[in-house]
């Protein structure tokens, strides 16, 4: 039985691990925004955001067409933004849209 507990243990601590640490998928690549305040260019990679040349580390975590990418540090800490994939060229988030530029 406690072989079992230890096996039951080691799956849900891997599934964890692995729901966690996605990269960006779908998200990653050269973006603009686009909303009715502002534009800007966004770029996403393995474990960062990059926007007005400010660099910062996220975590990334997918759910069906949504990505939630989380700030691991910064003014952004802890915040959590959801990503809606529309198409491959482009994802709707609470702050406008996001079109694929590269």
């Amino acid at each position: 039985m406690k072989s079992y507990n230890y096996l039951l243990m080691a799956a849900v601590s891997l599934f964890g691990l692995s729901a966690c640490s996605d990269g960006p998928g779908e998200l990653e690549g050269k973006w603009q925004i686009d909303n009715a305040i502002f534009k800007s260019t966004v770029i996403y990679r393995d474990g960062e955001e990059e926007t007005m040349g400010i660099i910062s580390p996220v975590s990334y975590r997918h759910e069906g067409n949504d990505v939630y990418v989380t700030y691991e540090s910064g003014l952004m800490e802890g915040h959590t933004i959801r990503y809606t994939q529309v198409n491959t060229d482009e994802f709707q988030f609470e702050g406008g849209t996001l079109k694929r530029i590269e």
